[in-house]
């Protein structure tokens, strides 16, 4: 692999218990090592561990720490498979530290990003969600794995519908429940001015997709995205933890020798190429 150099981004986070849950079961971790990130690229995710499970907050963050310590450490292999590795890394620790627990089940959802040239990686378990906001408008990256989700894909409820749903947070995939987990991986082209938000549900069960663009576009950097994305949710009275993280890529890294990603899902194209030439 030739040097790629770093990319020039701006990041900002925000995990806060919210209104109505007594702690915080999500976690979020950037980690952008400069030895590393010329080769591997920075990596920024978050995870929503489940208020129906024990040790919520154990497995979120177990699950971002296992994740991020396999990514870095394991040498010779492509970034897809690094991003699947640590999925099943995290999702073997969180299982077996259920079991030294004693209690039956522990899990969270995972969505982590990483940066390498002109390519977004991404890695997805669970509803967090990843949005890519370009030129004020927003495109959700991920599938919700729920029950309400996969209803939505089988055209048997409108995407409008999800939100006010009785089932909206009914996981039928996340880490730490069982022995093997797949992850969604998508390769997502992106260039300098691309904003990513990445947010756990109880951020996006109270804002639709078009006001991510919206707020991104009265707002003047990462850390003010991040306040406002919070501060909506809160007077929207979410009643679930709230995290978002927000990249703005200032500049990109140059292109590096490796072959290109895989093509991402050609649905998701679609909604990319609403306007010829984008992308």
């Amino acid at each position: 692999m030739t040097e790629i150099g770093s990319p020039e981004i701006e990041s900002h986070g925000i995990s806060r218990a919210g209104k109505v849950r007594e702690d915080n079961q999500d976690a979020i971790r950037f980690w952008r090592p400069d030895d590393l990130s010329q080769k591997y690229g920075p990596l920024y995710g978050i995870a929503d561990g489940m208020g129906g499970y024990a040790h919520g907050g154990v497995a979120s963050s177990l699950a971002l720490e296992t994740f991020f310590d396999t990514f870095y450490k394991s040498n010779g292999i492509s970034v897809p498979q690094k991003l699947r590795l640590g999925v099943q890394n995290a999702n073997m620790g969180i299982y077996q530290a259920a079991q030294r627990l004693g209690v039956s089940r522990m899990g969270t959802t995972l969505t982590v990003v990483n940066l390498v040239g002109k390519t977004l990686n991404l890695v997805h378990v669970g509803d967090s969600r990843a949005y890519l906001i370009r030129d004020n408008l927003a495109t959700c990256l991920t599938n919700d794995h729920t029950r309400v989700g996969e209803m939505v894909r089988m055209r048997m409820l409108s995407p409008e519908k999800v939100r006010t749903h009785a089932q909206r947070s009914v996981l039928e995939k996340c880490l730490g429940v069982g022995l093997f987990v797949q992850p969604d991986i998508f390769h997502v082209q992106v260039r300098d001015g691309d904003i990513i938000v990445l947010c756990t549900d109880g951020v996006w069960s109270v804002i639709e997709d078009a006001e991510f663009g919206r707020l991104a576009s009265s707002s003047g950097g990462p850390e003010d995205l991040s306040r406002q994305i919070y501060e909506t949710a809160m007077e929207r009275d979410s009643d679930d933890n709230l995290s978002i993280i927000s990249l703005y890529i200032r500049r990109l890294a140059a292109d590096s020798a490796d072959p290109p990603p895989a093509p991402w899902p050609l649905r998701f194209m679609r909604r990319l190429f609403a306007r010829p030439g984008e992308i």
